[in-house]
């Protein structure tokens, strides 16, 4: 049987292809978690939301430039903490009129039907943390539009390992959860637009 040359050449650069291939930084491997206190990178942490709209589709937007702190020591993952506050003023939406009916002022004097023209930042603080092997179960208190109620986060553990820019060490973890908006004082069109909203989460920490 006669190989092409094309096929002859590729087989000969896969070994070399494949001794170059760089290893991705952080990986699954809790090992890899130092003790200590992590301050969250704004540039790669955001939270998406999620509301239907009409039974049709479904609005997302997101909340960027999350900030905030995680206490963690792999040993006692029962006292790990997290408090991360999310500036509501900078949500964003695929369609520039749904931004800016978030943020705009009621009319005539009244209530923003959401989050108004200068919205406080959002912040969540945990209570508790209920770890099992990857994931864990953290509840705590989330502050939204001024009214503060309980909130349980589904978090998995997503990685760790060296920054190969900064060198800082780093952590990831993602987490869903489901909230009423009402319960928030956000009642606008409810229930043509859905009450429940669907939070995902994701945040990298770096270590201080």
């Amino acid at each position: 049987m006669r190989f092409p040359l094309a096929f002859i050449a590729l087989a000969a650069t896969a070994p070399l292809l494949a001794q170059s291939a760089p290893e991705i930084p952080g990986q699954v491997d809790a090992t890899r978690v130092v003790a200590g206190t992590y301050t969250a990178d704004p540039s790669h942490s955001l939270i998406a939301w999620e509301a239907n709209h009409f039974g049709f589709s479904d609005y997302i937007g997101l909340f960027g430039d999350v900030a905030g702190t995680l206490t963690i020591d792999p040993a006692n993952l029962s006292g790990a903490s997290v408090d991360v506050t999310i500036p509501v003023s900078k949500v964003t939406t695929a369609s520039a009129g749904l931004t800016e009916h978030l943020l705009r002022a009621g009319k005539d004097g009244a209530k923003p039907d959401f989050f108004g023209p200068e919205p406080a930042d959002a912040r969540f603080v945990s209570t508790s943390v209920t770890a099992s092997g990857n994931a864990a179960t953290i509840d705590g208190n989330l502050t939204l539009n001024g009214v503060t109620k309980p909130v349980t986060l589904a978090a998995e553990f997503t990685g760790a390992g060296n920054n190969p820019y900064n060198k800082k060490l780093t952590v990831g973890f993602s987490a869903t959860t489901m909230i009423k908006r009402s319960e928030f004082g956000i009642m606008t069109a409810i229930p043509l637009v859905s009450d429940e909203v669907e939070l995902e989460i994701h945040v990298a920490f770096e270590k201080n």
